[in-house]
């Protein structure tokens, strides 16, 4: 009921709201809030606006298996998009842990950690091998949703692709049966014959995208100074920030695959195609 509402000359929203504030001080009988109880009175205005909010979002998932959703999107006439995308704003729920516990029981990655493209897929993938038994195999061009899962699958279990992925996303796909492929092992060439220089296992991009998901690791951030030196296990040394700069740079001539391991990796220009 609106502050100003009034029956007749009676400022009745101000009236409610006066007994909303007396209820919340302790201020108030038990049989006056059970009169008022009775007559559908809602304590409070955000929790009852957050209930159905939720429902509208249950809905959505029913149909699209994810409430990692565009900020467009609606459900049962309500603007859940929206609504998830402000909850998801730091501090957002920092006093209304019992909200954050709701939403995390319908889908724990309302709000991921990474770009919100992986999740989306991921959330597609794990419906489709829901009930099959082995490993996962969608095979590419089966599109869902606008999605070719089975491309994006192929890609996540690349080596390199792999290794760059945070910690929770290979749990959640080794939880419904994807495991990476296996490491391409060349054969040592015998002695005398050709250059003995080793092969060449990682292009540069690839480089630079595992010693970005190394320093992420290690900081928990993407934003890496230009004059940056990350160091490889093997001992190769990328100049990180230069990396970075040069790949921004050119991301209009970029592949779909590797703008796509980019914004896994939480770089927010890859993902939207504009700078961050």
């Amino acid at each position: 009921m609106p502050y100003g509402f009034k029956e007749g000359p009676f400022p009745l929203g101000a009236w409610v709201a006066e007994q909303r504030r007396a209820y919340g001080a302790g201020q108030m009988t038990g049989k006056r809030a059970q009169r008022l109880e009775k007559l559908g009175m809602v304590w409070s205005v955000a929790d009852e606006r957050f209930q159905e909010d939720l429902e509208a979002a249950k809905a959505y998932y029913a149909d699209h298996w994810r409430l990692c959703v565009p900020r467009s999107a609606t459900a049962l006439d309500r603007p859940v998009g929206q609504w998830l995308s402000n909850l998801r704003r730091p501090g957002a729920l920092g006093d209304r842990p019992e909200w954050r516990t709701a939403l995390e029981a319908v889908d724990e990655d309302w709000a991921p950690a990474w770009s919100a493209e992986w999740p989306r897929h991921f959330a597609v993938l794990r419906e489709l091998v829901r009930d099959e038994e082995g490993p996962a195999e969608v095979l590419p061009g089966f599109t869902v949703h606008g999605m070719d899962i089975g491309r994006w699958l192929a890609r996540q279990r690349k080596p390199e692709v792999w290794a760059a992925l945070a910690e929770g996303q290979r749990e959640r796909l080794e939880a419904i049966g994807v495991t990476p492929l296996p490491v391409t092992v060349h054969p040592e060439l015998p002695p005398g014959a050709g250059s003995t220089s080793p092969a060449k296992t990682l292009s540069a991009f690839d480089k630079g995208a595992a010693a970005l998901a190394q320093y992420k690791a290690r900081t928990g951030s993407v934003k890496v100074p230009r004059a940056h030196v990350e160091q490889l296990p093997d001992g190769t040394e990328v100049k990180l920030g230069v990396f970075l700069s040069n790949t921004k740079s050119r991301r209009a001539k970029l592949t779909v695959d590797k703008l796509a391991t980019l914004a896994g990796l939480g770089l927010e220009w890859a993902a939207t195609g504009g700078a961050a």
